[in-house]
């Protein structure tokens, strides 16, 4: 076990080269890779460091930026040199360093920013852990949108990334400060409330001098790669999510055995709104996924799942059981796990947590008027039939299902509205 504690604080050494490039017929990517010189705690010296390590302890990893090339294939430009956010992140923009940063720890903070680009006109706050969302929420104020963000997944949150698109202020960094987090970047950080972070000595405290240009990242192609594990690659144009206002929607209607069938409720302004938020939010959420969201805010999050049903059930059962968290939380200062545990200890009243349990169910945990966003279509309604269930009243999907009108059947039955994207967001 001692080992294994080591091992997460141990750099490890890479072996990969200073240089990569792939060739691309007559053109050319070069890449080169990206170090930090960093204080060793251990020699007291000045050393030149990588990645951490990979995805686990001992896995070598290294961290390349593209410095050269101008590749265009089928008439799709592909993002060029000197656009780097995250890959070429310095040591003055590494304001603490933390636990020094590993694979995870990067790929967190570009979901992150890959979710903030779309939601940058608003104070907005991305929580990350495991390259998926569990928070995201615009706010009043930057302090607001964190509070909000947390409170959606308190849980997940702990030790995860969070990702604002403001300057860090003193109100903001007091929050963040009381929990534990592996990660925060923002754009800029005031002195006071770097100095409130920095009480936290293994928090990788992250500046990302672009965040003022994200949203020039909207409609930029990059390079695909996933390595099979036999050394194969597959190669593909990253997706371009192209719904970026009300009018980007398509409407549910569908002609089915010479009949049209069509939404009957059109989405009011709140609605169209969270529609947008919530895609937005469905482009970093891993495939297949159902969300729920609610005034900018994201109320449960299903992530990976096999089939459609199942992973909306998990939402609603994530949503119902964060929300309990929240209120007990807030009320008792503990988890709703610690209060669960006292009670069967008989060190609390099971009256507490009957009351927790009562006022979720009794509220639905927040999801009634709340919007249903789905990465892909419904195959069936009793995807679509779990939200309204719980007062869903607008409904996000790709639409191209054989039983379309199945689902906007449904969604008129509950009185609910939905528009289609007429695109997939899938996310592996």
């Amino acid at each position: 076990m001692e080992d294994l504690k080591k091992a997460y604080h141990t750099i490890v050494q890479d072996h990969f080269p200073e240089r990569m490039a792939v060739d691309f017929g007559e053109m050319r990517l070069v890449y080169q890779k990206h170090t930090w010189k960093i204080h060793d705690e251990s020699t007291g010296e000045i050393v030149e460091r990588g990645l951490r390590y990979g995805e686990n302890p001992g896995q070598e990893a290294a961290l390349y930026r593209l410095v050269n090339g101008n590749l265009v294939l089928g008439g799709c430009r592909f993002i060029e040199a000197g656009r780097s956010l995250v890959s070429s992140i310095s040591e003055t923009d590494m304001l603490q360093f933390g636990k020094h940063p590993g694979k995870i720890n990067l790929t967190d903070m570009d979901n992150a920013l890959n979710i903030l680009k779309f939601l940058m006109r608003k104070p907005c706050t991305v929580i990350v852990k495991h390259n998926n969302p569990c928070g995201v929420a615009w706010g009043a104020s930057l302090a607001d949108s964190y509070v909000l963000a947390d409170r959606a997944d308190r849980i997940a949150a702990f030790g995860g990334c969070a990702a604002f698109n403001r300057i860090m202020d003193k109100e903001t960094a007091e929050l963040v400060a009381r929990n534990y987090l592996e990660v925060v970047l923002a754009p800029e950080f005031s002195g006071p409330a770097l100095d409130l972070l920095k009480s936290r000595p293994n928090l990788r405290i992250v500046r990302i001098p672009r965040m003022d240009r994200l949203e020039t990242y909207i409609d930029s192609r990059f390079l695909d790669f996933k390595s099979l594990m036999d050394g194969g690659l597959i190669l593909q144009r990253s997706a371009v999510n192209t719904i970026l206002k009300k009018e980007d929607f398509k409407p549910a209607t569908v002609v089915h055995e010479g009949r049209e069938v069509r939404i009957l409720r059109e989405p009011s302004d709140r609605q169209w709104e969270d529609m947008l938020f919530g895609w937005a939010v469905e482009q970093g959420v891993t495939s297949n996924s159902v969300l729920f969201v609610k005034d900018g805010v994201t109320v449960g999050i299903g992530a990976g799942e096999q089939d459609r049903v199942g992973v909306a059930e998990i939402a609603v059962f994530k949503a119902y059981s964060k929300y309990a968290d929240a209120l007990c939380f807030e009320r008792h200062g503990i988890p709703y796990k610690t209060l669960e545990l006292d009670v069967r200890r008989e060190a609390r009243s099971r009256d507490v947590l009957a009351e927790i349990d009562g006022e979720s169910r009794e509220r639905k945990a927040g999801l009634p008027g709340s919007t249903m966003v789905s990465d892909g279509f419904f195959p069936f309604r009793d995807g679509v039939d779990v939200g309204l269930r719980e007062g869903v009243e607008a409904v996000v999907q790709p639409g191209g299902s054989l039983r379309d009108y199945e689902v906007i059947e449904a969604c008129n039955e509950a009185g609910a509205t939905m528009v289609f994207t007429g695109l997939r967001a899938f996310k592996h």
